[in-house]
This record gives structure tokens, sequence and C-alpha cells, in this order.
């Protein structure tokens, strides 16, 4: 550790936001990050603290008083190499984690907890800017094919890891651009995509073969999941041509909210309207675009995909933004001595909230109403939990004006025809049914076919989906060769 009194020192240093009538004019990253001095002074907070609960609350284990101490002693091309060894992506995790890490930090039991976030991304984004972020091909080849498909976080991350070992890997993705919903999901305020371009220019470099525009299997008719695929190749022309096949896709069958008049023109899922406002962003003309320019816009659901809804509506610039959460308001502030060194329960405000929304706790939608088929608001009524059950409050209807609703309730599974393509067995919930035991992880029950991130383990963060991709990486590669040097 870099300083023995630190924490007892040196208050916590917050990223900062420029200003929100600036952010709103366009989609570009907002965040000012820590400067060198200020990271220092962050990562000199860090404790001398025995057991780092930080590394298990981070789902990548990120040896992350190493590389603090390393900022502390201004060695960031030591950090960076820190940081990479158990992180392909550090760039990705810096900006959109919600930084599990930090709720089991020690210091956070009656303190804040140290910016290990903000450190993460001043390490890499100093990395990029040195040219210390290389590609790193293999010296030998093995002659081994591996497909993966799904080129989200999961998918790269294996990619990634398997072609530095030799292997000749090729990453399938159905849309036309390699990231998957950090691409088409996330939104650029949050992530510019250049992140993602900078990382495919390497993962080519070391050797792996991108194939955008292939779906692999199929998909439901009338399927809502965002496809631009220009071609399909069948699971069994990937078994025939490869030695293992990573299923490395999505959860991206959206819950659905089965009221009357969920027909009614202006209800649409959360993934049909962001992804579209990416594919603007990256230059691209779409027409009949999904916008809420001027329109009542709800979101139905309070997490991270709701958020992100209303982010990109108050850039559309609609003229009234409502946030629905059908859980009742968490506290602001967590009981830490009953939750540490777990992810708390508590009431999360994001800078998109910030920037103009209404926020609804305990509420039900009932039925969704319009006029000549277009949607003109919707009924609700507030609910609460009475002997374990969800019971709708007396005297609490309301009717709400509301031309645009987007549903941002989560996800339920992968698309059940793409796994059945291959044979796969499903869990209960409908996802790749897989174990991540040391030994014989990550395998389904079809012969040499792998699954891995939210095809697996269902929607999860982007940090699940690199340790997973990473893991089943070093699988892989144990079936192929009978060892591997991969980490786990």
């Amino acid at each position: 550790m870099g300083k023995v009194t630190g924490f007892m020192e040196y208050e916590r240093i917050e990223e900062g936001y420029k200003p929100v009538p600036e952010r709103l004019k366009n989609y570009k990253e907002f965040v000012i990050g820590l400067d060198d001095t200020q990271a220092k002074t962050q990562a000199a907070r860090c404790m001398d603290c025995g057991t780092p609960f930080c590394n298990n609350g981070c789902p990548v284990n990120n040896i992350i008083p190493d590389f603090n101490d390393l900022v502390y002693q201004a060695d960031w091309q030591t950090a960076i190499d820190v940081l990479h060894s158990t992180n392909n992506f550090p760039e990705f995790t810096g900006r959109i984690c919600p930084a599990p890490c930090e709720a089991a930090c020690v210091l956070n039991v009656n303190d804040d907890a140290v910016g290990i976030k903000s450190i993460e991304h001043a390490i890499i984004d100093r990395a990029w800017a040195e040219g210390w972020v290389k590609p790193q091909p293999a010296k030998h080849k093995t002659g081994k094919k591996i497909a993966v498909v799904g080129s989200g976080p999961a998918g790269m991350a294996a990619a990634q890891q398997l072609a530095r070992v030799g292997h000749d890997v090729t990453l399938f993705e159905k849309n036309d651009r390699v990231g998957g919903l950090l691409r088409y999901g996330i939104p650029d305020f949050k992530m510019e995509k250049s992140h993602i371009d900078r990382r495919v220019e390497q993962l080519k470099a070391e050797g792996v073969t991108i194939r955008t525009g292939v779906l692999v299997g199929a998909l439901p008719k009338g399927s809502k999941v965002t496809n631009w695929a220009k071609e399909t190749v069948s699971s069994a022309q990937l078994q025939a041509e490869f030695d293992a096949v990573l299923l490395s896709g999505g959860s991206e069958q959206s819950r659905d909210l089965p009221v009357p008049g969920r027909d009614l023109d202006g209800v649409h899922f959360a993934m049909e309207f962001l992804p579209q406002q990416n594919k603007v962003n990256a230059g691209d003309k779409l027409k009949n675009q999904l916008r809420a320019d001027g329109k009542h816009v709800i979101v139905i659901g309070g997490g991270d995909t709701g958020s992100d809804c209303v982010g990109t509506s108050n850039r559309h610039g609609a003229a009234s933004v409502t946030q629905f959460e059908v859980m009742p308001q968490p506290p602001a502030q967590e009981n830490r001595p009953m939750t540490w060194p777990y992810w708390p329960m508590k009431l999360r405000t994001s800078s998109s909230h910030d920037e103009g929304c209404t926020r609804e706790f305990a509420i039900s939608t009932k039925e969704f109403i319009g006029e000549k088929g277009k949607l003109t608001g919707l009924k609700t009524v507030h609910i609460e939990l009475k002997d374990g059950k969800m019971v709708e409050i007396p005297g609490t209807e309301k009717t709400y004006q509301a031309d645009l609703v987007l549903l941002a309730m989560g996800f339920v599974n992968p698309v059940a025809t793409v796994l059945d393509a291959f044979g796969i067995e499903k869990d209960a919930r409908g996802n790749a049914k897989a174990s991540t035991d040391f030994v014989g992880g990550y395998a389904t029950n079809v012969p040499k076919v792998f699954a891995a991130g939210d095809v697996r383990r269902g929607q999860s963060l982007v940090v699940w989906a690199i340790r997973e991709g990473r893991q089943a990486a070093r699988a892989i590669d144990e079936f192929l060769m009978g060892f591997s040097d991969l980490p786990r």
C-alpha cells in the first residue's frame, strides 16, 4: 500500500460530469475522469486491510490493492499490466460497471469506499494514450478451429484469450457491427463505441476472424430481437467445420407486459428504441426511426435499461419523461452493517435521472389506452406487499398521458430457437444448461459445444460476461489440448 494513513487523510473524489444543458445536445460521453494527482490521492485511500474483500466483490477478481498501490507510486505501465491480467476490457467496466468491488471495499463499512472504478478508468485511458495497449498474437498455432457465436463482452473476451494461445478463432455476430448489447444496447453517452472499435482492431491483429451480419440458427417469426443479419449459418455447419463452438450471445428476449392495449401503436420494447439510436449515431440512416421528440414518454422498468431510455428520450427532446418501478422505493442509504460486503439495496439515481425524469415507485400498469389504434395513455394503480404478495391499494388508480411507452423490465432468456438449433438442454429459466465447474465447466450436453455469458447465466453485468468468457476460453483450451495455461 502507498500510504498507511491515506484513508484517514483523504476524502473520496468523484468523477465529474459536464453540465446537463451541454450534454443533452449530443450523444458524447460526459464523464470527466480523474487526473493523475486525483487518481494518486484516491489510490492512497486503499487500506492495508489484510483481507481485500474488493477482490472477491469484483466478478473478474481484479487485483485491486496492487493496481491502487502502483497508481500511487505513479507506475502506470505496470498498473495496466496488473489490470489486464484479469480484465480484457477495463475501458468497458471502467465506464459502465456498477462497481460491486466498491460495495465490498472494507473502507465502505463506515466511510466512503475507495473510488476503484474511477482509478480503473484512469489506468486504461492512460494506457491507450501512451500506446501501451498492443496486440498479443500467438507465437505458435495449434491448428484448432473455434467458432464463437455472439460478439458481446463474453464472446470478445473468449475470442481474445483463445487466439492468444494459438487457436484459429472466428467470431460470429448477427448484427452489422461487433459488440452485442455493448454496441446496440448501451447508449453512446455512457460508452462511445470507439472503445469497442479499438478492441476489434486488436482482435483482428491477434488473428481473430470476424464475421458480422451472420445469424447462426434462426429467430422466431415476428421476433422483436434486433437482427440486421444478411446471411444465415446452420448449427450443423458450425459443428462440422469447427473443433469447438462457444455460444456467447445475450439474453435478448425482453420481458413483455401482456395487459389490455399492448398492441397499440406507441408501446415498444426498450430494445427496439435504443439500438436504433446507436445505429444512427454510427452514421447509418434509418427509415421511421422510433423517436421521443415532443412526446410524453413513460418508461416501465426502473433498472439500467430504463435509465438508458430516459437519457435517450431527453436527448430526443421529449415533452416529459416518467419512469415506473413496480417495487417500493428503496432507502436512500443502505444498512451497511447488514449488507456489507454484498451489493446493497438502496435508491440509485443515475446521471440520466438528473437530466430530467419523474420517478414513480410501487406502481403497476393495468391497461394501455388509445384512440384509433394509437396510444394516448395508460391506467395504473399503486401496489403494496401484503402476506408475501403484491396487492393493489384501493383508491390509487390513475390515468397517465403517454404518446410513447418503453418496456424496460429486463430480459427473460436467450432466444430459444438458437439453442434449439443446436439441441442445447436448457435450465428452468430457459438458459443454456452448463456448469462453471473447474473440470468440464461451460460444456453443454452437446459434444464440443460450450456456453458462457448471458446465454448461460441470464441477464447480467458486462463484468460477469467478461469473467465467463475468460473462464470458458480456458475450458475450451483444456478440452482441445488436454491442458491450459490460460488463467481462470
